[in-house]
């Protein structure tokens, strides 16, 4: 029987971690406690087999257990997401026949950490093409050499996935693999200090020929976009999870704006502010828009599980999951600090907190840019 995500997340561990969030937030560090009773829980083993004492649980399922959490502690949400995201990688290449990171829930499973080594500063190409250098050596071994940014679970993580563009070669190719913690040449930079999400800690990483073993490299690409299923599968795991993270934050503004108009005082003329219309309005615009973003994700993230075909708008399809996740939960966070009023704007509030969680959003990819880009061409090409 699948776990429940009230289950897996229960109210009081929830409320633990929205307790922690402000202090986490105002010194700027990483939402270590959250992390570790997460650990303890065995949620880093969502998407891990039964008999590795995982949940098994498919993306709607993830999706699911991800709002819930987002909503409580939206910083430790998208930490944790992107271990999350190679797990579900791992997955979603099996249920398409391709066993090859099958190693990743295994490793999971035991307790390895994974990040994300793959944004670069400048690199709008994304998965396409890379600034970081891989050099062969003749063992088989890569040397990488390169700057990672918004590299999540700094503190944490045990195994970073990167890619590099191998050089020395006839043919360019984007080389994958995986970096073990403590390998040398591997530099942390604790410049993550930004306005809002600052419990990530998703501090610069430099790789100075940084040596990753032939038994750790999984992938071979050509430069350019290409049909290699670990392609989608990162798509879709990162946009869908990263989309589950701010309707999450999204589900919380809109409990929060109902709370502050039931909880405001009465106007000078003594009518209860949910009776007054333009307040009853407001609250139906947010619900409104509230309920087409919970269908969008519901559904894209089913249709994941199932498979589904798209007439090769798949990508197009995750992309506009993005926008609208991080558009939407923007505006309800705006919407709900309207509807609070005064307490919106201060400062210890956790609609002020939200805030300037949301704004992240606009800086995940894909771009709006980039998503048009394509959209148009799943569209007229």
């Amino acid at each position: 029987m699948t776990a429940l995500p009230e289950d897996i997340l229960p109210d009081g561990l929830l409320e633990r971690f929205r307790g922690r969030a402000a202090d986490y937030d105002a010194r700027n560090v990483f939402c270590q406690e959250d992390f570790d009773e997460l650990v303890d829980r065995g949620y880093l083993r969502l998407f891990c087999d039964k008999d590795d004492d995982g949940a098994a649980l498919g993306m709607a399922g993830a999706v699911a257990c991800q709002r819930r959490l987002a909503a409580a502690a939206p910083a430790t949400a998208l930490a944790v997401n992107m271990h999350l995201v190679w797990t579900a990688v791992a997955r979603l290449l099996r249920q398409g026949g391709d066993p090859s990171l099958d190693f990743i829930l295994r490793e999971a499973a035991a307790g390895e950490v994974f990040a994300f080594g793959l944004s670069e500063p400048g690199n709008d190409s994304v998965l396409f093409d890379s600034r970081t250098l891989a050099q062969q050596r003749d063992d088989g071994a890569y040397e990488f050499t390169g700057t990672k940014i918004f590299t999540s679970l700094s503190p944490v993580w045990t195994r970073l996935g990167v890619f590099g563009k191998s050089i020395g070669s006839e043919d360019e190719e984007l080389v994958h693999g995986f970096i073990t913690r403590g390998t040398p040449g591997v530099e942390i930079l604790e410049d993550w200090d930004t306005l809002g999400m600052r419990a990530t800690q998703s501090h610069t990483t430099r790789l100075n020929a940084v040596v990753v073993p032939a038994e750790q490299i999984f992938r071979h690409l050509p430069v350019g976009p290409n049909r290699d299923p670990l392609i989608f599968a990162i798509f879709a795991a990162f946009e869908t999870l990263i989309s589950a993270v701010y309707t999450g934050i999204a589900d919380r503004a809109l409990e929060l704006a109902v709370s502050a108009v039931e909880d405001r005082n009465p106007g000078m003329d003594g009518t209860p502010m949910v009776d007054r219309p333009e307040i009853r309005a407001a609250v139906a615009d947010a619900a409104i828009d509230w309920e087409a973003l919970d269908a969008h994700l519901r559904l894209l993230a089913q249709d994941i599980d199932n498979q589904m075909e798209h007439n090769g708008r798949w990508f197009a399809k995750l992309v506009a999951l993005k926008l609208h996740a991080t558009g939407s939960a923007q505006d309800l966070v705006e919407g709900a600090r309207t509807l609070a009023g005064g307490q919106g704007y201060s400062r210890g509030s956790e609609l002020s907190r939200l805030a300037r969680d949301v704004a992240a959003g606009r800086y995940h990819p894909s771009s709006r840019e980039s998503a048009r880009r394509t959209v148009a061409s799943a569209w007229l090409d």
